[in-house]
């Protein structure tokens, strides 16, 4: 259990805390609005959460039972309650691989009279990186009722409208169908998640597109594919405590009383720190590397888990090894291109289709690599202006990239350290043309 959560506190919880800070983003580096207030950012995401009930129709919070949509859930009931806007939409995608107390946990939100719980239980797109045969899973999916690893709870909702899920081939991920939750008779809707700018760069670029209110984003809709998915452009998604800390999102439920999932306390006894500790589902690239903790929380949920999704014994056992492109990659083939090499790993590594995927996402970074500079790609050091090498393709042609997670490394170089990373990177390239031009003079002699 965190420590935080162990023992009551004392004192006047509606003054500024000490340990929640204002967060500052240095605006010349960032679009990231820069906070010149000294308010906490308890304060500032209450302000932000009033406004976005004034501004918007209707209100809906996106509920994992994470700790970040605790959060965002209670703040979002302290503004309805005070507004006099409840019952609260809360939307719950249930994942079906969940943990119990997660199941608990959510039951008993719902059980609170100021939450309107919707319970989704319907087959939308999950990626499965422990298998790259079996690139995707569908939860709750019919055709696999005989391996679900949970019967259907009470309240499931199993049908959205507009969504036809019938067909494998047409089925949608949660961002591109949960805009048809909210039709224009709702008029102008704000969707609240739980998203963090320190938590990835990812999701830092979410809150970075604007700088004034940073924190809102148009849901753009008509996500096109078979089911040609659409909603009436009424949809916007909210982030109101994007700029909290860990620390922060863990003192708020201690300092305010908040109830929280009870998994947490499970993953602090068996040494997940609490930056590592994540609700999220199990299959992706990421997820997949704390897969151990399923088994050691819930033995027989995992049990279950193992014949639900094909690839996950190995992923759990080599999820951090070069089988799935952490840690040292395979050597490239002696006397063949990069180029070469990375159509046979796309082509051998995934199906038709997802593979076309691959290969489409791989050209799109090469272009933003040639977009900054003519140079060539060394194997193994990153370009220092653009940030690639030809082991992020590796890597990317090994495992997917399906939810472009995997961005270039770049950061702040001082005019010495460019130098220095621009030294290593020519060197790194000298030794592949090298390489290539050896394998071209044994061709010619044959």
């Amino acid at each position: 259990m965190d420590p935080l959560m162990r023992e009551d506190v004392a004192g006047d919880v509606s003054a500024p805390h000490p340990g929640l800070k204002p967060f500052k983003y240095n605006p010349k580096n960032s679009r990231l609005k820069a906070e010149d207030s000294d308010q906490d950012v308890l304060t500032l995401a209450r302000e932000r959460m009033r406004a976005l009930f004034e501004r918007f129709d209707h209100v809906s919070v996106s509920f994992s039972g994470g700790k970040d949509s605790t959060v965002v859930l209670n703040l979002a009931l302290e503004a309805a309650r005070e507004l006099g806007r409840t019952p609260l939409d809360v939307v719950f995608y249930d994942e079906e691989c969940i943990y119990t107390e997660n199941i608990d946990y959510v039951r008993r939100v719902a059980a609170d009279p100021d939450v309107a719980l919707r319970w989704v239980c319907v087959p939308v797109k999950h990626r499965n990186a422990c298998s790259s045969e079996s690139p995707v899973w569908y939860p709750w999916a019919p055709e696999d009722r005989h391996l679900w690893v949970r019967e259907l709870p009470q309240e499931a909702i199993t049908e959205i409208p507009g969504y036809d899920h019938a067909d494998p081939a047409t089925r949608l991920s949660i961002p591109e169908v949960s805009g048809l939750l909210f039709p224009p008779t709702l008029g102008n809707v704000v969707q609240l998640l739980g998203i963090r700018a320190d938590e990835s760069l990812i999701r830092r670029a979410a809150v970075s597109r604007r700088v004034v209110d940073n924190y809102i984003i148009k849901d753009r809709g008509g996500y096109g594919g078979a089911n040609d998915v659409q909603h009436a452009g009424n949809v916007w998604k909210a982030y109101p405590i994007y700029d909290w800390r860990t620390e922060d999102v863990w003192l708020a439920p201690k300092l305010l009383g908040w109830d929280y999932c009870r998994v947490y306390d499970l993953l602090d006894q068996i040494g997940f720190t609490p930056g590592k500790q994540r609700l999220a589902p199990p299959f992706g690239e990421e997820p997949m590397q704390r897969l151990d903790q399923y088994h050691q929380c819930e033995p027989a949920l995992w049990d279950r888990m193992l014949a639900r999704v094909p690839g996950a014994q190995t992923a759990k056992r080599y999820s951090r090894t070069e089988l799935y492109a952490f840690g040292e990659i395979p050597d490239k083939p002696h006397g063949i291109t990069y180029e070469a090499w990375l159509r046979d790993l796309v082509t051998s590594n995934f199906p038709e289709k997802e593979a076309q995927a691959v290969s489409k996402k791989i050209r799109a970074h090469l272009r933003m690599h040639y977009r900054k500079t003519a140079d060539a790609l060394a194997p193994h050091v990153d370009h220092p202006l653009t940030g690639y090498s030809w082991t992020f393709f590796v890597k990317m042609a090994m495992r997917g990239n399906f939810k472009d997670r995997r961005q270039p490394a770049l950061g702040r170089r001082t005019p010495e350290q460019f130098q220095k990373d621009l030294a290593k990177y020519r060197a790194d390239l000298q030794r592949y043309q090298g390489e290539l031009a050896e394998a071209r003079a044994l061709l010619g002699d044959q």
